[in-house]
């Protein structure tokens, strides 16, 4: 996972975490996860709408 080991891991959680504090975490990740959902979304309608004009235009992909 782009050369980041679990060592390197722990160490971006644990200043992420004396940044931010725990309290925060949750919020942090919730925004997160949102963001990687909306973004999911979006690439999903992006083809969903690209297959709608291939069809209307007789093409196969």
């Amino acid at each position: 996972m782009f050369g980041i080991g679990m060592p390197e891991l722990i160490i971006i959680l644990i200043i992420i975490l004396i940044i931010f504090g725990a309290g925060k975490l949750p919020e942090i990740g919730s925004g997160i996860g949102k963001g990687i959902k909306n973004f999911k979304k979006a690439t999903s309608d992006a083809d969903k709408e690209k297959q709608k004009i291939d069809d209307v235009n007789g093409n196969e992909s």
